[in-house]
């Protein structure tokens, strides 16, 4: 069993940054990929990025290629979301997820979840 706790969600405004974070415990951390997820209201969850065990390959939703960066460091069993130059849209609660050995953006081979952090990003 894993256990997830994100944080660093807020309320911002468009073009501000916002680096979230998810801690992992209960296994190893380095044996999974790891990868975050959002949903915006009345929307279904949706991919955001993707990183491999030991952080050599990324993914990303095309939404947010470009702004979004995926981090994670082993030493600490966390993730990291850092989110750059906000826009309305992006205005969800943003999930991390693991379980998976290979990194993907397919949302159920994460078997995982945590409870998820808002982020509001307003005009």
């Amino acid at each position: 069993q894993v256990q997830l706790v994100e944080s660093g969600g807020g309320s911002v405004q468009a073009g501000s940054s916002l680096r979230l974070s998810c801690v992992a415990s209960g296994r190893t951390f380095s044996n999974y990929a790891m990868g975050w997820f959002r949903q915006a209201p009345g929307k279904e969850r949706e991919f955001v990025a993707s990183i491999s065990r030991f952080g050599v390959s990324t993914l990303y939703a095309d939404s947010v290629k470009g702004r979004f960066t995926i981090a994670r460091d082993n030493a600490k069993n966390t993730v990291y979301l850092q989110m750059n130059s906000l826009k309305l849209e992006d205005t969800a609660v943003y999930h991390c997820a693991t379980g998976t050995v290979q990194i993907t953006r397919v949302e159920r081979s994460y078997a995982y979840w945590g409870q998820g952090t808002q982020v509001t990003v307003s005009s």
